[in-house]
């Protein structure tokens, strides 16, 4: 359909006179090119560490607000934002696994939110989907334990119809895990050697910030500028030979191939869920909305050398002919010398043999399996200590973004066939490559409730807006019934 209606506008405006200019447009385009244009003129932002205390019971308790403010995204201080406990963006929580948490969200907008804890294993009724929203001025404590693998997670609003605007407004923050498994030459410095990379692409309407589509697209909001924790044009300090950089795609509907400027490789170390077994060194690193990378990069001492985002390819009206400089890193003239370990960590692989269940979700216009979102329908009831297998399919020319709540998967194919080395790891999002298909495992376990559903969805946020989202519940045993709205 929409590629009737842009033929029949193109004709339209043909017609009327005056549309060579428009139809040349239609045909070719700009892309949007900020490689060689970038100042790098502002010192990275880096997120503060949320303060906590610890209670008499040993739970860590932080406090998060979401308010409005108002911001310098590089057009005046003026910009109107929000964020969590300032004006944009928010503080990295950081817990170990083990810890029982607590969270309280205080609620200072003038619309209801939630808190999502993106990529955490936790119960349904505190994981922040839109079934639990908070009112504007109320309050609300989520709590859990941490029983997961270090990595490198995030929070960000999920309320219903209105998660794209609230994130692309600035609600956003990681949390990090740790545990006691991670090897000696890590770099792990938080700030230092350690650097949370947020990355955001933004449109402007003069100091303001602007959510008008681009012609044509249907993924939602792509700004022609890039920030980086909430810094245009940044740069960063370097004072070692290993720099290990916390990547996060949060924009609402871009998807990013990073490489650096001199073709230097990237060593990946980690994916969304945590370690990968071993360093995989790789020219580029591409990131769907809501994925993670962590990745180190090699300096030599004196040297500057630039972060890019590459062309995609993914077409014009899903940005995929964009190029941008992202992030300036500038090496001291003495580096502190490091050197990373052969092994990261032990992945124990999941059998698909032991599957309970295989199920099929096709991702096509905004629905999934011809279905849009429901509240009151569950697309499926799993049972608590099994393993699933979910084959995962893009169904037509739109990229999109799967992302699935409490868990975290394993790819076990990409199209039939074994996935490569940057999807070796754990993961709770995976780019959806138009008519591409997957094969994932996941393992749910510990949490039952037959009253809270969890979310499974396009991460595109547009796309979550409009309904390209489904519901699961697990269940203690086989035969047990969801009761949604019994809680």
């Amino acid at each position: 359909m929409r590629k009737w209606l842009l033929g029949g506008l193109g004709l339209l405006l043909l017609l009327c006179g005056g549309g060579v200019a428009a139809v040349v447009w239609l045909v070719s385009g700009t892309a949007v090119d900020t490689v060689g244009k970038v100042a790098f003129d502002r010192p990275l932002k880096i997120p503060p560490l949320a303060p906590s205390t610890v209670g008499a019971d040993g739970t860590r308790v932080f406090d998060l607000t979401a308010q409005p403010g108002a911001s310098d995204l590089g057009h005046g201080a003026n910009t109107r934002t929000w964020g969590y406990n300032g004006s944009y963006l928010g503080p990295t929580l950081r817990a170990a696994r083990g810890e029982r948490v607590a969270v309280n969200v205080h609620n200072r907008l003038n619309e209801p939110t939630t808190v999502h804890w993106h990529g955490m294993h936790l119960p349904a009724k505190v994981d922040g989907g839109p079934h639990h929203p908070i009112p504007p001025g109320s309050d609300y404590q989520a709590a859990w334990t941490v029983d997961q693998p270090a990595a490198t997670l995030w929070y960000h609003p999920h309320p219903s119809d209105r998660t794209e605007r609230q994130v692309y407004r600035g609600l956003a923050g990681l949390f990090i895990l740790d545990d006691d498994q991670q090897p000696a030459g890590l770099p792990h410095e938080y700030g230092v050697d350690d650097v949370p990379v947020v990355v955001q692409d933004k449109g402007f309407d003069g100091d303001q910030l602007s959510m008008s589509d681009r012609f044509g697209s249907d993924v939602g909001i792509l700004g022609d500028e890039l920030l980086v924790n909430g810094t245009p044009g940044p740069f960063l300090d370097v004072r070692t030979t290993l720099v290990r950089l916390r990547l996060l795609n949060a924009s609402t509907a871009r998807v990013y191939d990073f490489t650096m400027s001199d073709g230097r490789p990237l060593t990946m170390i980690g994916t969304d869920g945590g370690l990968l077994a071993a360093p995989y060194s790789t020219d580029h690193v591409r990131l769907s909305v809501g994925e993670r990378a962590e990745v180190v990069v090699a300096m030599r001492p004196g040297e500057r050398v630039e972060l890019r985002s590459r062309a995609t390819g993914l077409g014009r009206f899903h940005g995929g002919r964009d190029s941008f400089d992202v992030l300036q890193l500038r090496a001291a003239g003495d580096l502190k010398a490091g050197t990373l370990p052969e092994k990261l960590a032990d992945i124990q692989r999941l059998d698909p043999k032991q599957a309970a269940q295989r199920r099929t979700f096709t991702f096509q216009g905004r629905d999934i399996n011809d279905d849009g979102m429901d509240m009151d329908r569950v697309d499926a009831v799993v049972v608590k200590d099994t393993t699933e297998v979910w084959n995962v399919a893009n169904g037509h020319g739109t990229p999109h973004s799967f992302h699935i709540h409490d868990v975290q998967f394993q790819v076990l194919s990409v199209d039939g066939a074994a996935p490569p080395p940057e999807l070796g790891g754990w993961k709770d999002t995976l780019f959806l490559e138009p008519g591409r298909r997957y094969s994932v495992i996941a393992a749910f376990a510990d949490y039952a409730d037959p009253t809270t559903a969890y979310m499974f969805h396009c991460h595109v946020l547009r796309h979550e807006d409009e309904g390209m989202m489904g519901q699961f519940v697990v269940v203690e045993r086989e035969g047990d019934k969801p009761r949604l709205g019994h809680n």
